[in-house]
């Protein structure tokens, strides 16, 4: 306290998000990697295997969430959050949730965090903060949902989370259509242009 002046408080507020991998049911990682270095686990999370990647990148342009990146020092292979698997091999929990003093963290079987998330969103919006909402429960996000989700307190873009995120072989056939007609468009110029000698 400064001058003998009362604390000032206002209502701002601290939002958190998390940039960790949210082992998605249906990974995009995983459906893009020319190795089959990315794969799920016994415990279905989402699993990068140093000694199979190759360093191709494919897998940080296709996470939606920007969680996978690159080691450039040391091996340049894909690296990401492991859902700390040597401890669940020993039936430790992840050290994220072990050591998280406020169990916002919270880790066990999905579906029973899920019916625990709806409960918590309700009381949320029983209480008034009618923007509450969990993102990754439902199927809304990348088709099957995510394994790790989150209750928000508004939008998702204010966490830095997309809306829609984006699966990339949904990409696939229009990218080929425009590559073939584009093909397909320089041939006929190419024939035109010999024919005429």
């Amino acid at each position: 306290m400064i001058g003998g002046a009362l604390p000032f408080f206002n209502s701002d507020r601290w939002l958190m998000h998390s940039d960790v991998c949210k082992h998605c049911a249906n990974a995009p990682c995983q459906e893009v990697c020319p190795t089959g270095a990315i794969i799920r686990t016994e415990f279905d999370t989402v699993y990068v295997q140093q000694d199979i990647c190759n360093g191709c990148g494919y897998c940080v342009t296709a996470c939606p969430f920007g969680v996978i990146a690159r080691d450039e020092l040391i091996d340049q292979t894909a690296h990401k959050c492991t859902l700390c698997y040597d401890r669940l091999k020993d039936g430790i929990e992840p050290a994220c949730a072990k050591a998280c003093p406020t169990d916002s963290i919270v880790f066990g079987e999905v579906e029973q965090l899920k019916a625990k998330a709806r409960e918590r969103l309700g009381f949320l919006q029983q209480r008034g903060v009618s923007k509450a909402q969990l993102y990754g429960v439902d199927d809304k996000v990348l088709d099957d949902g995510l394994n790790s989700f989150f209750l928000l307190l508004d939008e998702p873009e204010v966490y830095n989370l997309p809306r829609n995120p984006a699966r990339p072989v949904k990409n696939v056939a229009p990218a080929s259509f425009w590559t073939i007609l584009a093909a397909m468009l320089l041939g006929i110029i190419g024939i035109l242009c010999f024919k005429k000698e």
